[in-house]
């Protein structure tokens, strides 16, 4: 969805190792987010976005607020929201006793500015989790830009792990619901037409999936 210029630049002057970026890549990524993407919803890039007339979504780096969309409304958000600022609507589920107005958002911005302990990166802790001798699924649905699969995959190639049953594709339905690789402590999974959300665009696929993690099983190949 970016350009090849664009993705040049990212990968010759950004450091995805460091706390900080310079310049140039944060410059570089805006104008990949904000100009080279179109108007698409970036957590479901084959979806039409709420609205014919809608405005770039602009993803905020750092302080991103989601514009996220169901498998069958792309206005689904919009509707929560107004739905949950309703005084009576607060005032029943106890959000809001006060009468005073509270802006409920689906993404804290306020959290996000405040929140000064977060991981840089989760892989760490995955880590421990492996030698602590835990089951741990990664999924990403393959529509989401967001999150990527791509990005997911790099990340987990980073842990050097010891591939168990080489890259496969699961079934779901009696169709393809992705793509699995099986890692000596850890399984990795694509859903695949589906955004952000996996359960909220693919169903029958998430329940495939999280049934299989219970049951302690592979995916299906068949």
């Amino acid at each position: 969805m970016i350009s090849d210029q664009s993705y040049s630049t990212i990968l010759k002057y950004c450091n995805f190792t460091a706390d900080k970026t310079s310049k140039i890549c944060d410059d570089t990524v805006r104008y990949a987010v904000n100009h080279e993407f179109g108007n698409i919803d970036q957590y479901s890039i084959y979806t039409p976005p709420c609205g014919q007339n809608n405005t770039v979504q602009r993803i905020r780096l750092k302080s991103t607020i989601l514009h996220r969309i169901s498998g069958y409304d792309p206005c689904t958000e919009n509707y929560a929201e107004k739905y949950y600022n309703r005084p009576d609507v607060q005032k029943a589920m106890h959000a809001n006793v006060t009468n005073i107005p509270y802006k409920w958002t689906a993404c804290s911005d306020v959290l996000l500015k405040y929140w000064k302990d977060s991981a840089v990166s989760v892989l760490p802790i995955y880590k421990e989790l492996i030698a602590a001798g835990l089951r741990i699924w990664v999924f990403s649905g393959d529509t989401d830009s967001v999150v990527p699969v791509t990005a997911t995959r790099f990340s987990l190639n980073s842990l050097n792990l010891t591939i168990k049953t080489r890259y496969y594709p699961w079934y779901s339905g009696g169709q393809v619901g992705g793509w699995s690789e099986v890692y000596e402590g850890l399984t990795f999974a694509t859903v695949r037409g589906a955004g952000h959300e996996v359960p909220l665009f693919q169903p029958g696929r998430a329940f495939t999936l999280f049934r299989s993690f219970l049951a302690g099983k592979k995916l299906p190949k068949s």
